[in-house]
């Protein structure tokens, strides 16, 4: 194969692979204490029965010493899952003024239906205070991964 030939593969293969996602704020005049500047989803479609890495790039104004990440998901506009995650599990706590990466992993189950789900999630201080809350949404392939084959 020529080199030619090879470049648009990897091209293609950088998106897959990572890809910032359209993050919007739940309440679009609300002045969160933490704002968002990216999401990455890894990989992008998210392949079912693999691992996906979610990566929170933020900032803050106050340092934060603990609290909780809940997330919200929903497909075809039905809420379908819920989870909670205590914040310094994803990120290292205590959280300095400036900016901060949160990350979470996990694993899809293999029966998950492929399609686009949409995704909310509320960072809690350790006093349930909202320090943001933002949507995004993300895909499940319908190809099966590579490990499948």
């Amino acid at each position: 194969m020529s080199r030619i030939a090879i470049l648009p593969l990897l091209l293609v293969f950088s998106t897959i692979v990572r890809a910032t996602t359209d993050v919007q704020y739940c309440e679009e005049n609300a002045e969160y204490e933490v704002k968002v500047k990216e999401v990455n989803i890894s990989p992008n479609p998210i392949a079912r029965g693999e691992p996906a890495t979610f990566t929170i790039s933020a900032t803050t104004g106050r340092g934060i010493t603990g609290g909780k990440l809940v997330i919200e998901v929903a497909y075809f506009g039905w809420h379908i899952h819920s989870e909670t995650h205590d914040l310094c599990s994803e990120t290292t706590c205590p959280v300095e003024t400036g900016d901060f990466l949160v990350a979470h992993s996990q694993v899809l189950p293999g029966y998950t239906p492929p399609g686009s789900y949409s995704l909310q999630m509320k960072m809690l201080d350790s006093q349930k205070k909202e320090l943001t809350c933002i949507k995004f949404s993300i895909d499940i392939g319908s190809v099966p991964s590579v490990a499948d084959m």
